[in-house]
């Protein structure tokens, strides 16, 4: 795959290439879900095997969590310096080391450590990815490009799902789990190789003088006079940015960034706040005190959720540039609040575990059709070229800092409510107010960026003011 001959493109650009392209990038994400459900098959499994409290369960899903939270902190350090490309190789060796040290340990201490590690490359991924597809795509299918990491992310899960379940069948407990972390080696080596292949992202390219490279990359995605006019687009936003500049991460408060900023961070908060990651994270064990009392049975059900979640992605792939991003986002959220309590009930009323099942397999879904991928989307297209690094660093920090308050205290929230009241219901009383609340959030911050440029969405905030 070369990518500096902008004499080999199409008139109206290479839709074969930039897919290519963007599938390798999205490969980090894949890493993400796999990496990360790949916990929620173990669990049971690691519970027994280092006889893990409620509480040991919520530190051993978290220490990912608080690696991720470093690795944005790591991705803001590094992308803007070297580019989008060599920081995601990077985070493809630390994936690695993960896989590799939390296959063998005899500690859950060290087994943590690894973890630690596995989330660094994470939040390094989850940052770098959506970033380098934004800043590659053309716009008219940007929104479908950015969406096709969630459709990987979710797509990762479910191979982890069933590699755990395989392994949960044919192997004893004592062992299946390290076969599951060790797994990962094989996407992970796949991820490497490909990004060897793909260009470096033409936007940070012209922030760093190298037009001529910029040039030749968008020439072959979008052909020869939408790439000139691209090049030309991108320079005067830079300037325009230069100008309202404050320097360094004090231009994220400036006028016209800073309501950018709310809305990210508010979206960042809800996609982890809103209940669908610990419901997935967590759905095995769920299941278990639902009535799924065998190992293999409980994960076989959670294998459910993610198969439905790919379906609802695959829908807002479809509808993402036409519906348009608010109405999705509005309509999802709403759902999970009506969800979150039909699940209340049928745990306060013992209703029949297979109910419940399509009840949470339903519940999560909604996520899948608004709030999951479209973060990411928008997270992704509202920061001006010259902070977009620093500002994702940023959003993606406070989401991933989320994630693991909600990780790390669900098994002991849960398990509050059902000592004191016999149930779990109120812990999704709880989430349904959130996804009301994030809907009225939404309705009144977030702005629809179907069909503008990204220049066109950073500058309607510099010029807001």
């Amino acid at each position: 795959m070369t990518h500096d001959d902008g004499a080999t493109a199409l008139p109206q650009g290479d839709r074969k290439y930039t897919y290519l392209i963007t599938l390798v990038a999205t490969l980090g994400g894949f890493l993400f879900g796999f990496d990360t459900i790949l916990f929620s098959g173990a669990q049971i499994s690691l519970e027994k095997y280092f006889k893990l409290t409620p509480d040991d369960l919520g530190w051993a899903a978290s220490t990912v969590l608080l690696g991720c939270v470093l690795g944005t902190c790591v991705a803001v350090l590094i992308s803007d310096a070297i580019g989008r490309k060599k920081t995601m190789i990077f985070a493809g060796l630390l994936f690695a080391v993960s896989a590799v040290g939390t296959a063998v340990p005899n500690s859950i201490y060290v087994f943590n450590w690894f973890r630690f590690i596995g989330g660094l490359a994470i939040g390094i991924a989850m940052v770098i990815s959506p970033v380098y597809i934004a800043e590659i795509a053309p716009r008219k299918i940007r929104g479908r490009l950015v969406t096709l990491n969630q459709i990987v992310i979710v797509s990762g899960a479910i191979i982890a799902v069933f590699i755990s379940w395989v392994l949960a069948k044919t192997l004893p407990d004592e062992i299946n789990w390290r076969w599951m972390f060790a797994s990962e080696c094989i996407f992970i080596l796949g991820f490497v190789i490909g990004l060897l292949f793909i260009p470096e992202s033409p936007r940070w390219l012209v922030e760093k003088d190298r037009e001529n490279e910029a040039r030749g990359i968008l020439t072959r995605i979008n052909g020869e006079k939408t790439a000139a006019e691209e090049v030309e687009e991108i320079q005067e936003s830079i300037e325009l940015e230069k100008e309202r500049a404050g320097g360094g991460y004090r231009e994220l408060v400036l006028p016209g960034v800073r309501m950018a900023m709310i809305v990210a961070v508010g979206l960042a908060v809800l996609q982890q706040f809103s209940g669908a990651m610990p419901l997935c994270l967590y759905a095995p064990i769920i299941f278990r005190g639902a009535g799924f009392t065998e190992t293999e049975d409980a994960i076989g059900v959670t294998l459910f959720i993610f198969i439905w979640g790919l379906v609802c992605v695959l829908i807002v792939l479809s509808l993402v540039e036409r519906v348009g991003r608010r109405p999705l986002l509005l309509g999802g959220m709403s759902a999970m609040a009506v969800g979150h309590l039909v699940l209340a009930y049928c745990f306060e009323n013992n209703v029949n575990p297979y109910i419940m099942a399509v009840c949470l397999i339903l519940t999560t879904g909604m996520s899948n059709l608004s709030i999951s991928p479209l973060a990411w989307v928008i997270l992704a297209e509202i920061f001006p070229t010259r902070i977009r690094g620093r500002a994702m660093g940023v959003a993606t920090f406070v989401l991933y800092a989320s994630s693991y308050c909600v990780t790390r205290y669900f098994p002991p929230v849960k398990g509050y409510f059902e000592g004191k009241y016999g149930t779990p219901s109120g812990i999704f009383i709880i989430l349904a107010v959130i996804c009301a609340v994030g809907v009225a959030f939404m309705w009144k911050m977030v702005p629809e960026t179907k069909g503008k440029s990204l220049e066109e969405i950073a500058n309607f905030w510099l010029r807001k003011h």
